[in-house]
C-alpha cells in the first residue's frame, strides 16, 4: 500500500553531469535543450520517488539561461518537492556548476516543473501522498506555490481571473 504522506526529504534528487563535446554547442556551451533534459529527469525522479508512481511533466515555469555553462563543467542538479496536490507536485530544481580548473562553484539555474501521477493500469491521474513539512524553508516553498499554481491555472485558462484570489490578495498587498 502506498503512503497517504511522506518527508519531503525523502524525495530530494541529487543528479551530477560532465558536459562533454557532443552536449555543447558551436561556442563550447551546454545546448539548453541538454540541460532542460537534465532538469526535467532529476525532476521526473524526484517526483516518481515522492508519487511512488510514473509521474509525467505537465509544465516548466520561468526557465531562464542567466550564463553559459561551459564544457569540462560539472553540472550538479538538486530538485525538490515543494508542494503537493491532490494529483499534481511542483518540484524546485536548482543547478550548480563546478569548474575544476578555476576551482570555483556557482549557482547557475532555477525553475519549478509540475507533474502528475499516473495510475499504471489506466494511465490517468492519481492521489497522491501528501508532502510533510519540516523546516522553514520547506513551509515558504509550500506557501510560495501556491500562488504560483493559481498563476499557472490562469496561464492556461482553467480559472479565471476572478477566482486567482491568492494572486489578488499578494498584489494588493
Amino acid at each position: 500500500m502506498k503512503s497517504q504522506t511522506k518527508k519531503i526529504s525523502e524525495s530530494f534528487t541529487a543528479m551530477t553531469e560532465l558536459v562533454l563535446p557532443n552536449d555543447t554547442n558551436l561556442l563550447g556551451n551546454l545546448m539548453g535543450g541538454n540541460l532542460m533534459r537534465w532538469m526535467d529527469i532529476a525532476c521526473g525522479i524526484c517526483a516518481s520517488r515522492h508519487c511512488e508512481a510514473p509521474t509525467v511533466t505537465v509544465s516548466v515555469d520561468h526557465l531562464t539561461f542567466q550564463e553559459p555553462i561551459k564544457l569540462g563543467d560539472i553540472v550538479t542538479i538538486n530538485a525538490s518537492v515543494s508542494r503537493t496536490f491532490t494529483t499534481s507536485l511542483e518540484i524546485f530544481v536548482e543547478v550548480f556548476i563546478t569548474n575544476i580548473r578555476k576551482k570555483e562553484n556557482r549557482k547557475s539555474n532555477q525553475a519549478y516543473f509540475t507533474f502528475v501521477a499516473l495510475d499504471e493500469r489506466t494511465m490517468r491521474p492519481q492521489v497522491i501522498p501528501q508532502a510533510v513539512i519540516e523546516t522553514d524553508e520547506e513551509k515558504k516553498m509550500w506557501e510560495d506555490a501556491a500562488i504560483r499554481r493559481e498563476l499557472r491555472l490562469l496561464q492556461s485558462g482553467r480559472i479565471q481571473p476572478s477566482e486567482a484570489t491568492l494572486s489578488k490578495n499578494l498584489l494588493n498587498s
